[in-house]
């Protein structure tokens, strides 16, 4: 039997943070396993800070929305880490399990419009002409931009954590293993 070697950038410990970014350990880097994982890189981690924040935090498409594209870029990815983090996002959203798993197929209505948008930036590399206009008379264009950036965003992270096999946070996977996704949720 083959054992799975051990990551070289596994997220690091508080005793082994970074001097240089000791300040972003108090906040979103440190409280999660993917920017533990960046911290092997401390100038990117310290760089990629404000485009977070703007990401999400400040995004035109709002938290509903941002969601549904994350889920679906984690869905496509097949990034286990960003799909369960996101489950849980979406469900402190409010969002049903059912809505939630609608991702992982064809949804209707707005978020299938959204999904049809991150499935073109995965499979084509851009949107086309039509659907960034449906898009952008459904959510405004600012919030298409701000779409196409989400999913590269995701993108980069899932690449990390994939690569590194980063394990998913113990408060996101203890909620996973005791609500699992019902699709009839």
């Amino acid at each position: 039997m083959t054992q799975t070697p051990m990551s070289p950038c596994p997220p690091l410990t508080d005793a082994d943070w970074p001097a240089e970014i000791a300040d972003l350990r108090t906040g979103f880097a440190g409280a999660l396993n993917v920017y533990r994982t960046m911290a092997h890189h401390p100038a990117l981690l310290r760089a990629w800070a404000p485009l977070r924040q703007h990401v999400v935090k400040d995004s035109a498409l709002g938290p509903d929305r941002s969601e549904v594209v994350i889920l679906r870029a984690a869905h496509r990815m097949g990034s286990a880490y960003e799909w369960a983090h996101h489950v849980s996002r979406a469900r402190a959203l409010g969002f049903s399990d059912a809505r939630i798993a609608a991702l992982r197929g064809m949804p209707s209505g707005e978020d299938g419009l959204i999904a049809r948008a991150v499935d073109a930036l995965f499979d084509q590399r851009h949107m086309p002409p039509a659907l960034e206009a449906d898009l952008a008379a459904a959510i405004g264009r600012t919030a298409v931009i701000d779409l196409i950036v989400t999913v590269g965003f995701y993108s980069v992270l899932g690449y990390l954590l994939m690569t590194y096999d980063t394990p998913i946070d113990a408060a996101v996977a203890q909620e996973m293993a005791r609500a699992p996704l019902q699709a009839d949720g």
